[in-house]
């Protein structure tokens, strides 16, 4: 037996780490399916915002999306206020951009928690690492004039997104089927 505890040992310590599954038990079936989905509905989302939208805008939208994911690594802090602007595709309406509003990630002890502080469509949520590039956050919708929600409070309300940072100062929020109005979400943030 002391001779097979060593050898035990050694192959637990040869074998890659485990994800412990807390992002997977936190996210309703209806999410995990809009993020298994997340690359067809990206490129549905741009073909109707391509085929539709303002020339300015659909520009605007190629320079956001042409720039390569950046890791995000212990040198870029995310914490503190920025600018974010919702961009809108597919749906209801090809293409749609909004005026910039103000948004906060702060760091709770827990992690990185976002609040878009102004407009009338808000959200407040946590950011979960699926990679060395790429995030995903977790939260919910509110109206400005209503309290914040948590993400399983109201399943219409709840919100699902990739985050990848596209810039020294940028990050995009990708929301795939959002509950209301168009195909994809994009949250800009910039400082």
């Amino acid at each position: 037996m002391r001779k097979l505890i060593p050898l035990l040992l050694a192959l637990l310590l040869a074998t890659p780490a485990l994800a412990d599954g807390t992002l997977d038990g936190i996210l309703s079936p209806a999410d995990k399916q809009r993020l298994l989905q997340f690359e067809s509905t990206m490129a549905d989302a741009l073909r109707q915002a391509r085929a539709g939208g303002d020339a300015a805008d659909v520009a605007l939208l190629d320079r956001l999306l042409t720039s390569k994911p950046l890791p995000f690594d212990e040198a870029f802090d995310p914490t503190g206020p920025w600018r974010c602007r919702t961009i809108k595709l597919g749906g209801l309406l090809p293409l749609i951009v909004y005026p910039p509003f103000k948004c906060r990630i702060d760091d709770d002890g827990a992690g990185w928690f976002l609040k878009k502080l102004s407009g009338s469509q808000r959200t407040q949520g946590r950011f979960y690492t699926e990679g060395p590039a790429r995030l995903i956050y977790v939260g919910a919708g509110h109206v400005a004039g209503e309290p914040p929600r948590r993400y399983g409070d109201d399943p219409k309300e709840d919100q699902v997104a990739r985050a990848e940072r596209r810039g020294k100062e940028r990050m995009l929020l990708m929301f795939p089927e959002p509950q209301y109005e168009s195909k994809l979400d994009i949250l800009v943030l910039e400082r």
